[in-house]
Order: C-alpha cells, then structure tokens, then sequence
C-alpha cells in the first residue's frame, strides 16, 4: 500500500541521520514505497477552506552530508496527502499550538501522526497528571509561596518549565539551596506560564529510561544516563544511551497508560520513567528510536509504518 506522506518538521537539510527520529520514520517509509513531502511549520497555511503547504519532494539516504535531494518547491493541499506525520521539535508554544488546530481540518480523511487534537491536548508534563498513582509528588504553580511549600513537604525537588523540552530550564533545587527566589523572577520573567516540581528522584543517576510505545505498546526502551556532576539526562544535554530492558514496573506502567494513547490516535509516544516513577509521557515529537534500533537489532520504524499503515486501511 503506496502512500504519499507529509513530513512537517524542521529542516530536514540539517538533522543527524544518526539519531534523528524523524529521518529514521522518512528513510523507512521511502523503503515501504512512500513518496515524501517535505515542509516547515511556518509554511502552513490555512486559505479559504483549503489547507496548503509549501515545501519539496524528497528522497533520503543514509549517506552523512548527502542525505537528501530535494524536488522543486511548491505548494500542495494537504488533503490530497494519505498522511502527515507531524514531528517538528517543541517547544510547546503558541506556533506549535497553531499547527495542530490548521491540521486537525483535515484530520482524519487525511491521517496526521500523532493525532493533532490529542498533542494539542496531552502536552508531555500534564498528560501524565491523569496517571499521577504512577509518577513521584508534582506540583503545578506560578506563585512563589506555593512552590517554597512544596519544597517544605518533599525537600530536594526539580523545577522546570511547564511546556519546556530537551532538558531546557530543568534545575535541581534542595532544601539548601537558597537560589529558588531568584529563580523564580527568572522564570516569572519570561513568561506567564507556570512551572512543575517533582520531588527529586535520586535514581537518575543511574538513568532516566526512555520506553517507546507504538500504538500504546511497548517496544522497548534505552537508558540515558546523565554525566557526572548533571541531573539532566536528556541526549540533547550530553546524557548518554545505553541499552537496558523493559522491567516488570514499566509494562505496569505501560499497560495502565496503553488503552488512552491507543484510543486518541497517539501511535508513537515515548514515556520517561525513573527508578520506576513515570515522569513524562512525550507525545509531540519523541526520540530515541534509532538508538533502541542500535541496541535491541529491532525494527521500530518498521512497526511505526504498520501501525500508521493500519489505521489507514481501517
């Protein structure tokens, strides 16, 4: 089954064919006979009942510095599309938002990857307060006082962003540290979004296990170990990859969180868990397929495709 898929996402010119997921899910699809079509977000447009996109066909391969050719550029109607994987990075802002309303127009007829209503809805560090029984205590405030308070409770706490990614902003914040006050004009001044706490799980230091799921089942998952002297453990900030197992409190998790990613059309997710908390549940453009590919020989493009190969044949 040839399908024509659109790749909505940042260059493509400029990703690591070695990691990136995104090139990964285009080199397999191109394999399968899906033809690409390659666009920005800021290239979407919403005219007149119709929404278009400018951008190129493209062909991939896994050559470093010679990755891609691209076609002409021209505009096109999504809806003349079978799919639309929609994979560019956060952050989760207001351009991010957009997209997935312009996109949920021709959703479903057209399949968009992962579901634009449910991203638009399950953003990474909320999606995972309706399993909370699962996670470590979390808070979610704006207010200085409230925050000091939570820090009372549970001692070492993380602070970060509300809707950051890739590590961005995350800070460790014990009892002793006496930096919270002046963080938090920091981040008050930026913007007007609030930020989470989670009392600090002191097993990241041995890893914070990403788990990919496709089409709410586990296929296998990676550790990221942080470097030394670093809380973070995200790849983005220098954590590094190693092969792990899933354990039987991650198919726990799994297997309590599959139904509803199942359910809103949320076919590829990566989910963070520590010392066996689940801390995030990544819906709008996870990684680290290629590496758990590297590590575990799996296909996991490959069930990607069929699980997207399915829902459109349903």
């Amino acid at each position: 089954m040839a399908l024509s898929v659109a790749l909505q996402m940042d260059p493509i010119g400029g990703v690591d064919i070695a990691a990136d997921t995104t090139f990964r899910l285009a080199e397999e699809a191109q394999a399968r006979g899906h033809t690409l079509f390659h666009y920005h977000p800021r290239d979407l447009v919403w005219r007149e009942g119709r929404v278009l996109a400018t951008g190129e066909d493209v062909t991939v391969r896994r050559v470093k510095g010679d990755h891609v050719t691209f076609g002409p550029r021209r505009q096109i109607d999504l809806a003349t599309q079978d799919v639309v994987l929609l994979r560019q990075d956060p952050p989760f802002d207001m351009a991010y938002v957009t997209t997935t309303h312009i996109l949920e127009r021709i959703h479903p007829k057209t399949l968009v990857v992962n579901d634009p209503f449910w991203v638009r809805n399950c953003p990474e560090k909320l999606l995972v307060l309706d399993f909370a029984h699962l996670g470590p205590p979390t808070m979610i405030a704006r207010g200085l006082d409230d925050i000091r308070a939570f820090r009372a409770d549970h001692g070492d706490m993380i602070l970060k962003p509300l809707y950051g990614n890739g590590g961005a902003g995350v800070f460790r914040l014990p009892e002793s540290d006496a930096n919270l006050a002046a963080l938090h004009e920091l981040f008050m001044g930026i913007n007007r979004e609030p930020l989470i706490a989670q009392k600090f799980l002191p097993a990241v230091s041995a890893g914070d296990k990403r788990v990919i799921l496709v089409d709410g089942e586990p296929v296998g998952a990676i550790n990221r170990v942080p470097q030394k002297g670093e809380t973070r453990s995200n790849m983005h900030v220098g954590g590094a990859p190693q092969p792990t197992a899933l354990t039987g409190r991650d198919r726990e998790i799994c297997a309590a969180i599959g139904p509803t990613l199942r359910e809103r059309g949320l076919i590829l997710v990566g989910i963070d868990v520590i010392g066996g908390a689940l801390t995030e549940i990544n819906v709008t453009s996870p990684t680290g397929v290629q590496e758990l590919e590297r590590f575990d020989g799996l296909n996991v493009a490959a069930l990607i495709w069929e699980a997207i190969e399915r829902r459109r044949a349903g």
